[in-house]
């Protein structure tokens, strides 16, 4: 009895401890973008121009950013992961921007949506929607 109720309580930690696979993809995917938009951000104010972000056929795209500037990504981690419209968000160059979001999603699945913005003044930020 013993033996049975320490494996019920080993499968119950493990199962709680383990992340859906795709959740998990979906979340990577958000941050790493924030963390992009970021990095776009601030090379649009550095070289003072206006840099646009835009989904793409399997990934996305950086508009405007100098030529001199790090190359960044245009492709997702994961080939299923997918921007919901294709509304651009302008990254600068003036230090506060509009409100703007984009958010992600697994192709083929509804949920679970992931939301990437800012309000304009804090930088960009990962948020799952319910």
């Amino acid at each position: 009895m013993v033996v049975v109720a320490i494996v019920a309580l080993g499968t119950a930690l493990a199962a709680l401890a383990l992340r859906d696979s795709d959740d998990a993809a979906l979340a990577r995917e958000a941050e790493r973008l924030a963390a992009l938009l970021e990095s776009a951000r601030a090379q649009s104010r550095v070289a003072g121009v206006p840099v646009r972000w835009r989904p793409a056929a399997g990934g996305f795209a950086f508009d405007g950013l100098p030529p001199t500037a790090a190359p960044l990504p245009t492709r997702w981690l994961d080939a299923q992961t997918a921007a919901v419209g294709n509304a651009p968000l302008l990254l600068g160059p003036d230090p506060v921007i509009g409100a703007q979001a984009v958010l992600l999603h697994r192709a083929g699945a509804s949920r679970p949506l992931w939301r990437v913005g800012t309000d304009g003044l804090r930088p960009f930020g990962a948020e799952q929607i319910e």
